[in-house]
């Protein structure tokens, strides 16, 4: 509906690891126990392999969340001690989509990004290596980081009317319409997303529907299917939530107005993995401030754009055009790209973007075909510490079942800044073959024999080419 980070490696804990490897793999050939400093300098599940999981790994691979086997107990680890180097080794583990490339390395990091470090990726292999040594208990070290809890104010909590059943082999996207019996406008500073089933609730994303448009779409139960999008107009995103996903909070000093008599939607990705599941009912807690923000949060989009304009902007040409450009991915097509360009307008939903918006988050987003997104802004009269040109955000690894939005690591008055008159540029890159197991999972679900052309639309087998932002504007 997600970086540049601070270097992976840590001093001589890498060094450290390879050199461990290095011994470990003729341990079979030397004749009684190896020497103390060497048995000291092995990496041992409690002390070093436990505490990368609990920070990476465990928010998933737990008893009863959504992953298929838990990574919480050493016998359940060394049973899958290979795997787990294989699949963090080829980045597959734990899900992110914002990697840094030649073409797009944008100038901050992300919050919550939970990609292995280097030195990480060296102690797991060096541990498997050694053949996944249990170690001491007592030798665990005390949990380090931010817990994974909820907020630290709860002012309300919105769930569904009623509880849905997720089932059958394909994954499903619901939509639950939510009145929280707003009675005059109120500032939101966070939100949290906290699952009924975790063992079935693959994502979500929370919109906010402020003309209660969504009621009519909603059965008795309140929910309808959203496979195609949320399909009311004026829908903003409020925020997302991914397993191991913390909860969301904009800067000290801003908030999301939330005005008297709106409903929020929750959209929820449901994987059911061919069972009848338990019970699902994921509620939505969000922490109202007491203070009117200096800053507050508009919701801004950019892309799907059909044909070009007539001053240039809008859809380029590409690869395959029969004339003028065309959004069409041809079936069988690989690496296919398309590119849309548009400069930022003068307001958007109602908002003035004149004065400009401080970027606090971009989600890009596609469907089952993408593969790889990019968007990038071009300033004509770049401001502060601004850059004429940078990438906001790339995603290279893009994932239609791990979509995320990526909150900029930077103090509010450092962050990126747009306004009118910026050129925002999108490429979007498609796989429409049979060697896209997205591809081939929607063929299967819509019942069709092969690939087949692919436009602009919301459907399973459509595509977008969009970048969804959070901007922070004065009050």
């Amino acid at each position: 509906m997600s970086t540049l980070i601070t270097p992976w490696i840590r001093g001589l804990a890498l060094a450290s690891a390879v050199l461990v490897t290095g011994c470990a793999s003729g341990l079979g050939d030397v004749d009684g126990p190896a020497p103390a400093g060497e048995a000291a300098a092995m990496p041992t599940f409690h002390r070093d392999v436990a505490p990368i999981l609990r920070a990476r790994c465990q928010s998933c691979h737990a008893p009863g969340e959504i992953a298929p086997f838990s990574l919480s107990r050493y016998e359940d680890v060394k049973a899958v001690a290979r795997l787990v180097v294989a699949r963090t080794e080829d980045r597959s583990m734990p899900p992110w989509g914002a990697w840094e490339t030649e073409a797009c390395s944008p100038r901050f990091g992300w919050k919550d990004d939970n990609r292995l470090t280097d030195a990480e990726l060296a102690t797991l292999r060096a541990w498997e290596e050694a053949g996944a040594p249990e170690g001491e208990v007592a030798s665990a070290p005390a949990p380090e980081g931010v817990a994974r809890g909820g907020l630290s104010e709860v002012s309300a909590v919105v769930e569904p009317a009623a509880p849905f059943v997720a089932r059958g082999d394909a994954d499903q996207l619901r939509c639950f319409v939510m009145d929280p019996g707003l009675e005059e406008d109120v500032w939101v500073g966070g939100l949290n997303v906290v699952p009924g089933n975790a063992k079935v609730v693959h994502h979500v994303v929370v919109f906010v529907d402020g003309r209660g448009a969504s009621e009519a779409l909603a059965g008795p139960d309140g929910s309808y299917d959203c496979q195609a999008g949320p399909q009311f107009e004026g829908v903003r995103v409020l925020g997302t939530w991914v397993p191991g996903g913390r909860p969301s909070q904009y800067p000290p000093g801003s908030g999301y107005l939330l005005p008297a008599g709106a409903r929020l939607v929750t959209q929820v990705h449901y994987h059911p993995a061919g069972a009848v599941a338990a019970p699902d009912r994921t509620r939505v807690e969000l922490q109202f401030l007491k203070e009117t923000p200096e800053y507050r949060a508009i919701f801004f989009a950019l892309g799907n754009q059909t044909r070009q304009r007539p001053d240039g902007d809008g859809l380029q040409p590409g690869p395959g055009d029969r004339g003028e450009p065309e959004f069409l991915v041809p079936a069988g097509a690989k690496g296919h790209t398309e590119t849309i360009r548009m400069r930022v307008p003068e307001e958007f939903m109602g908002e003035s973007l004149r004065e400009g918006f401080k970027v606090h988050s971009v989600m890009p987003h596609m469907h089952y075909v993408g593969t790889d997104i990019r968007i990038e802004v071009e300033r004509p009269g770049p401001r502060g510490a601004d850059p004429a040109a940078e990438c906001l955000v790339g995603a290279p690894r893009w994932s239609f079942d791990w979509q995320q939005t990526y909150a900029v690591d930077a103090p509010l008055d450092a962050l990126p800044t747009l306004q009118t008159g910026d050129r925002v540029t999108l490429q979007c890159t498609y796989d429409n073959s049979i060697d896209n197991p997205f591809v081939k999972r929607a063929l299967l679900e819509e019942h069709l024999p092969g690939p087949r052309d692919v436009v602009l639309g919301e459907g399973s087998l459509d595509e977008m080419c969009l970048g969804l932002f959070t901007g922070l504007v004065r009050n």
